[in-house]
């Protein structure tokens, strides 16, 4: 089945305290105002790209175990961010990757600037 960014915001409104908002005009999901993920529009970005906020090492050990998946272009590298090829994701793992996210952007301790 395909996943698109509708599967995307189904999943990620499912996360306590999730909510619909914008990112540079276009659609966003937020957890107490603090970006969980959209999609990628930067120039540097794949088509049909998602950008999701998680830790650099999260990042680091997805890009090693599913590069064709997983992605970062210089752009977003200094972002604790990871791109992911909407095209190329099973549901289960964007599942997973959309809690790790909403656990790494719900804690207290995280402050990281956004993109």
């Amino acid at each position: 089945m395909k996943v698109d960014f509708e599967v995307v915001r189904a999943m990620a409104l499912a996360l306590p305290g999730v909510e619909e908002s914008t990112l540079h005009g276009a659609p966003s999901l937020k957890v107490s105002g603090r970006l969980l993920a959209c999609p990628a529009l930067h120039k540097s970005a794949e088509p049909n790209s998602l950008v999701v906020r998680i830790s650099f090492g999260e990042r680091e050990a997805l890009l090693a175990a599913q590069p064709g998946v997983f992605y970062v272009t210089d752009h977003f590298l200094k972002y604790p961010t990871v791109l992911i090829r909407l095209s190329r994701i099973r549901r289960d793992s964007l599942r997973d990757v959309m809690g790790m996210a909403w656990r790494f952007v719900s804690s207290k301790g995280n402050r990281a600037r956004t993109i």
